[in-house]
């Protein structure tokens, strides 16, 4: 049965349309903006401490690269893209529950475990449309200001943040099957996930706690390294897969062991 998720995969083409048009806007504003920054970031890294920098994982400003994953990635991506699928993680379950629509759905021959599945799999409409359309549009605007991205790293930027909005999913989960309040779940998702990256910024730029960053999922994504340097983490987006079968699996088990 396959119902949930064809409905819920249909919920969520609206919001991956404006997301990419959001994105695609944004891109617009950036690439336009940066040759006639070029020779001034330079200048204004200088003017800045370093610690702004190692905060936001800033590199390179003067260069594409550099500028694109500081000025796009960075903050737009990690932080804003990582609280909507937190949002949304936080409403697939405990919005039905709040609106009295679980009951319903349950009353049909269907476990709890397949309900919990189908809705975590109705996230590849949103998966799939921002990291097949942005690139593109990266791409094909960097080349329209005389710029070029190594097709590579772009590609791996975007895959390797898969794991990582997949555990801010995930974050939203368990708080959706343990709240029932879809109004304070969701609250409480995008807070935490908000928390975990400043924990992450604050802990690059004090030494003594720089190990409390290793908590933090952000921390296992450097956009950054990726576009700059054309390092891939292969590893650390596999343990961040591996931190969200383990959420959904707890989520799992909480949502076919409670009433509702």
């Amino acid at each position: 049965m396959t119902a949930i998720l064809r409905i819920e995969s249909r919920k969520r083409v609206r919001g991956s349309v404006v997301l990419v048009s959001v994105f695609a806007l944004l891109s617009v504003l950036y690439f336009s903006m940066f040759p006639g920054v070029q020779e001034e970031m330079e200048v204004v890294a200088d003017a800045f401490p370093e610690y702004m920098f190692d905060l936001f994982g800033i590199e390179e400003l003067h260069t594409i690269e550099g500028f694109i994953a500081a000025e796009l990635y960075s903050f737009f991506w990690v932080l804003l893209l990582g609280i909507y699928f937190a949002y949304v993680g936080a409403g697939l379950i405990a919005k039905d529950v709040d609106e009295r629509k679980m009951d319903l759905t349950l009353s049909n021959p269907i476990s709890r475990e397949s309900v919990v599945l189908q809705k975590v799999a109705a996230l590849w409409v949103p998966l799939i449309t921002l990291n097949v359309a942005i690139p593109v549009i990266v791409y094909v605007g960097a080349i329209l200001i005389g710029e070029s991205f190594n097709p590579v790293a772009l590609t791996m930027v975007h895959l390797l943040s898969i794991p990582y909005l997949l555990v801010c999913a995930g974050i939203g989960l368990v708080l959706s099957v343990t709240i029932d309040r879809v109004r304070t779940a969701r609250v409480t998702a995008l807070t935490l996930v908000i928390v975990l990256w400043l924990i992450d910024g604050i802990s690059r730029v004090v030494d003594d706690y720089e190990w409390v960053g290793t908590f933090t999922p952000s921390r296992y994504y450097e956009e950054t390294d990726i576009l700059v340097h054309e390092e891939y983490a292969v590893g650390d987006a596999g343990l961040l897969f591996v931190v969200f079968l383990a959420l959904l699996a707890i989520a799992t088990v909480i949502f076919t062991r409670r009433d509702i």
